[in-house]
């Protein structure tokens, strides 16, 4: 049985910021507009912390019936591992899915933002396709552009529509960073992960582009959530603030660039992740400073 440190391992926390970052720039998009919520904010982080740590638990679940988490570097497996039931993993997955679902329907409620509902169905659905099921989208290559659509756009203009009840050009250049930093996230991710992932005939993105292009697409996935800052910069000037945040990456991208593999590639995940938190917070102060 599973010790409750195991179980907090196999939530994976250092994915945590890709669930918070989107809720703080959809907030922040919605200063210049004067209707932020934090009500609503804090309800929508809820609402995709659960869904986060239920996807973690999900692929865990998943791959660990498969096979594919059987020899892995980084966090710990608690199926692949043999640490829990896969059973009560599964259970727990649609545990932290069914609160998200509850969460979420009192943040509609509360919003009236009822467009929410048949989108946060399907954000719930895709993240069990993503490894579970006959066909999961992340054996084909497909995990990224899941993160970039649900932990990016969804989750940004979700929480910016639920404050503000419109969708804003800033509000978008925000999206597409946040969720560019997310994708990259699980590009250094699988990049880590490629041996394993060829063995056991998990074919990501990473394994299709193989190492060196997949360097080159974290790359440019920071580079364009910069971009974005620039661009959010052209009429809220102190947004520039968020370009700070890449200390937070620059003696990781080192190692990146220098070709660092397993285990060497863990600090970039972490990083990966620290980034992204930073990046949301400083974009979001600098939102309120340009008012």
């Amino acid at each position: 049985m599973a010790t409750l440190s195991q179980w907090i391992a196999g939530a994976r926390p250092r994915t945590l910021p890709a669930a918070i970052a989107p809720v703080v720039v959809g907030t922040a998009a919605a200063v210049p507009l004067d209707r932020v919520d934090l009500g609503l904010a804090l309800l929508a982080v809820l609402v995709s912390l659960g869904l986060q740590v239920g996807v973690n638990y999900a692929n865990d679940y998943s791959d660990g019936i498969r096979g594919t988490d059987s020899d892995r570097v980084g966090p710990i497996r608690l199926v692949g591992q043999h640490k829990a039931a896969p059973e009560n993993v599964k259970l727990m997955a649609f545990a932290f899915f069914g609160a998200a679902a509850l969460v979420g329907l009192a943040l509609v409620a509360i919003s009236e933002a009822w467009v929410m509902i048949p989108l946060g169905a399907l954000a719930i659905l895709a993240a069990w396709r993503y490894t579970g099921g006959d066909n999961p989208y992340g054996y084909r290559g497909l995990g990224e552009l899941y993160v970039f659509v649900f932990f990016g756009l969804m989750a940004t203009l979700g929480t910016l529509y639920t404050q503000a009840k419109e969708l804003t050009w800033v509000g978008l250049a925000g999206a597409v960073g946040v969720g560019a930093i997310a994708s990259a996230i699980l590009v250094a991710n699988n990049l880590r992960d490629i041996p394993t992932d060829e063995v056991s005939g998990k074919r990501t993105l990473a394994v299709r582009l193989g190492d060196r292009r997949t360097r080159l697409l974290y790359g440019a996935l920071v580079t364009v959530s910069l971009l974005m800052v620039v661009l959010v910069a052209s009429s809220q000037p102190f947004v520039l603030l968020a370009l700070l945040a890449l200390a937070v990456l620059w003696k990781p991208l080192q190692a990146l660039r220098a070709g660092a593999t397993g285990r060497d590639l863990v600090p970039v995940l972490a990083a990966t992740g620290l980034f992204e938190i930073a990046y949301a917070a400083l974009f979001a102060v600098g939102m309120a400073l340009s008012q």
